[in-house]
């Protein structure tokens, strides 16, 4: 190793620790911004706009668990809860993306489900979160056996799995 080498090393080494160190005090964190002043969450069994029933139980069942796993907040009865989530099912559409060439069946649908939800701070009266039209799709592919039921399921995990993420704390 050259001189300009060893000394090119022995300048950059200790900036390039140094700058690493310093990124590690900056507030810099891996884990969820929720919000710490809350504590519990009270889930409402959203009112449902569509024709097809079941779709606000199964929206609610799915926000529960992704509440319960992916947050520090608990799950409350309202009466005791610090917040509350609520929300309508605006509407429930099919739309087909593909067709069979040989039948003109439908061969690949998608499925969008369109809601509104807000969370309110029981403590304050203070609107946490407010979506008016808030939307998720999902696609499901009728030869393998996939069906709307199956759709509905997993559009809504899919859109309590993005309402979570909304209740992270803004940066």
């Amino acid at each position: 190793m050259t001189f300009m080498q060893r000394t090119s090393r022995a300048i950059w080494s200790p900036l390039a620790c140094g700058l690493a160190l310093g990124l590690l005090g900056c507030g810099y964190s891996t884990q969820r911004p929720f919000r710490p002043n809350v504590r519990t969450v009270a889930v409402e069994i959203f009112d449902n706009k569509d024709f097809r029933r079941g779709l606000e139980l199964q929206l609610a069942e799915a926000l529960m668990k992704r509440i319960e796993a992916e947050t520090p907040y608990k799950l409350a009865k309202r009466d005791t809860a610090d917040t509350v989530l609520t929300g309508e099912i605006k509407e429930v559409r099919q739309s087909t993306i593909g067709r069979d060439l040989r039948t003109a069946l439908p061969r690949e649908t998608a499925a969008t489900m369109i809601v509104s939800f807000q969370w309110k701070d029981l403590r304050t009266g203070e609107i946490l979160v407010d979506r008016p039209l808030f939307t998720q799709t999902v696609d499901y592919v009728r030869p393998l056996n996939e069906d709307f039921y199956h759709a509905s399921q997993r559009i809504a995990d899919r859109m309590a799995e993005r309402m979570v993420e909304q209740l992270e704390a803004e940066w």
